[in-house]
């Protein structure tokens, strides 16, 4: 095996260490993963201290693909427990589609601003689980081996992931669980004519049913600092949402857009 291993070429490399990162998230059961509820805590830092921290219920639907497009729903909403139904009691809310985001709040929805969604739609087409739920088929994807390396004192390969539109993320796997526990992109910023350095890290994978692991804790950092973390208490998949989760209700008041 090692002999066989050692005459691929970086693109062979490159894609069966994704290949196999695929199969050790749940192969077949991944791909049709159709929706994911997380539930846990969430904090996000200024300067790399706290500066909120938030219990929350992230609810993810999958859409079928499409080259350069969202093909995922999300909602982030935040609140307090509701002890007598053992959930959360929502206050306010995030509301992304394949069209937008919007805040909600008891006053009503507001757009949020063009940079925000396009950073959250780039940071998603380039995050690692997403692309290994919804894009591993589409037309122009690379997979480049940059070899070996330790990360946190364990073993990792790590791999340069390429769509058509140039845009990389390098990716380490371990190289023991075959799972992706760290990613890192560059973006570009307008307001100083430079680059920000963003960076993903997945740790605590658990069996979240029918033999799909997820990561119940993700960290990202921006620039050496961090700026979020999400501590999962439980994750459920295949709970058949339904369309009213990412959809503003008819009677909601639209407010002006943040500026």
């Amino acid at each position: 095996m090692a002999s066989a291993n050692a005459a691929e070429t970086h693109q062979e490399r490159g894609k069966r260490v994704v290949d196999e990162a695929l199969q050790a998230l749940g192969g077949d059961a991944y791909l049709h993963m159709e929706d994911r509820v997380e539930m846990g805590r969430a904090y996000s830092f200024w300067d790399s201290r706290l500066s909120g921290l938030s219990l929350a219920k992230i609810y993810t639907r999958y859409l079928a693909p499409a080259p350069g497009q969202l093909g995922i729903r999300e909602r982030d909403s935040y609140g307090q427990v509701d002890v007598r139904a053992s959930d959360l009691k929502e206050s306010s809310a995030v509301l992304f589609d394949e069209t937008g985001a919007w805040e909600i709040t008891f006053r009503g929805a507001r757009p949020l601003d063009d940079k925000r969604f396009t950073n959250y739609k780039d940071s998603m087409l380039r995050n690692i689980l997403y692309i290994l739920r919804q894009r591993l088929k589409e037309p122009g994807m690379a997979f480049y081996s940059q070899g070996s390396d330790f990360w946190e004192n364990r073993p990792v390969e790590i791999v340069d992931i390429t769509d058509a539109d140039n845009l990389t993320v390098t990716v380490q796997f371990d190289q023991l669980t075959k799972l992706p526990v760290r990613q890192v992109f560059r973006r570009r910023n307008e307001e100083f004519k430079d680059f920000d350095t963003e960076v993903t890290i997945f740790a605590k994978y658990r069996d979240v049913g029918g033999g799909v692991k997820w990561p119940t804790t993700i960290q990202r950092d921006r620039n050496g600092d961090k700026v979020f973390q999400m501590y999962s208490d439980s994750v459920q998949i295949n709970k058949n949402l339904t369309d009213n989760l990412f959809t503003l209700p008819a009677n909601l008041k639209l407010l002006p857009k943040a500026k």
